[in-house]
């Protein structure tokens, strides 16, 4: 991000949840209020090639429908307290539907001003039960973020973090799940994180190389990439327990019975928790 200004990927990531609301009907993901939010009707990824802003368009979709089956599960058992790490444009808090959840919204303090002002002009009403906490990853971090709110550690949450690691430092992305990893037991997490691009077809990595640049020039660089095995390592590392890790390209099946994305490297999703 360059400082002043709010995350232009958070946006694009928006759009995409919005375009998948116009074009497939929400089939994959309903949020009623993703077009509201973006506030206009500019495609997700413009610039990228159809049949790769309709893979994109369907994973996002589908990782945002993923993270809250998950967190429905985790609310079925118990679980009162959510956190939205680099949450962006995420409506998660504003149509919620577990009546007992406080959600607590944690990214640049930028962004989430400039998200307030969306929210504002939306005429999308910020509801008691979520809480704006302020960070920056890399030289703040959680726990001091969730210490100027009303988040009770002596409980278990879930933790949402999507679309963010590709853009910290691997340092930063050790250090936050180091800090998830110490929340109480039972807190479960979903992630995502993205395999080295070497990984891909030549012809998505001409694609990807190319989107580099660009989130480059606006002050936005993907960074950090990890093989599953090192992935699994600093999960592991860390305290967690992985009930799963998805690739990206598997994800979409699960609700539309295709498959979308590559079949070797790219995005991945996983599901973990803090055991006992």
């Amino acid at each position: 991000m360059q400082n002043g200004q709010p995350s232009r990927t958070a946006l694009s990531a928006a759009r995409y949840r919005a375009d998948h609301q116009d074009l497939e009907g929400g089939r994959i993901f309903r949020d009623p209020l993703a077009r509201a939010i973006v506030g206009d009707t500019e495609p997700g990824g413009a610039t990228m090639p159809e049949e790769m802003r309709r893979r994109m368009r369907l994973f996002i979709a589908a990782r945002s429908r993923y993270a809250e089956d998950a967190l429905a599960y985790a609310v079925a058992r118990g679980t009162t307290q959510a956190i939205v790490l680099g949450a962006g444009l995420d409506t998660l808090g504003y149509r919620n539907p577990h009546p007992d959840l406080r959600v607590y919204e944690i990214d640049h303090p930028d962004t989430q001003a400039w998200k307030r002002q969306r929210l504002a002009a939306a005429g999308i009403a910020v509801p008691a039960s979520v809480t704006y906490a302020p960070t920056d990853f890399e030289h703040g971090n959680l726990d001091t973020a969730l210490a100027a709110t009303s988040f009770d550690r002596s409980r278990p949450a879930f933790v949402i973090w999507l679309g963010v690691s590709i853009y910290l430092t691997r340092a930063a992305v050790a250090e936050t799940l180091h800090r998830i990893g110490r929340l109480a037991v039972n807190t479960r997490v979903v992630l995502d994180y993205s395999e080295p691009v070497s990984d891909l077809s030549p012809e998505i990595q001409a694609v990807v190389e190319q989107r580099k640049r660009q989130l480059a020039a606006i002050g936005e660089s993907w960074i950090s990439y990890f093989t599953p095995a090192e992935m699994a390592d600093l999960m592991h590392d860390n305290g967690f327990r992985i009930e799963e890790d998805v690739p990206g390209s598997m994800l979409a099946a699960r609700y539309l019975s295709v498959e979308v994305g590559v079949r070797a490297g790219g995005p991945h999703l996983i599901r973990a928790r803090v055991p006992a």
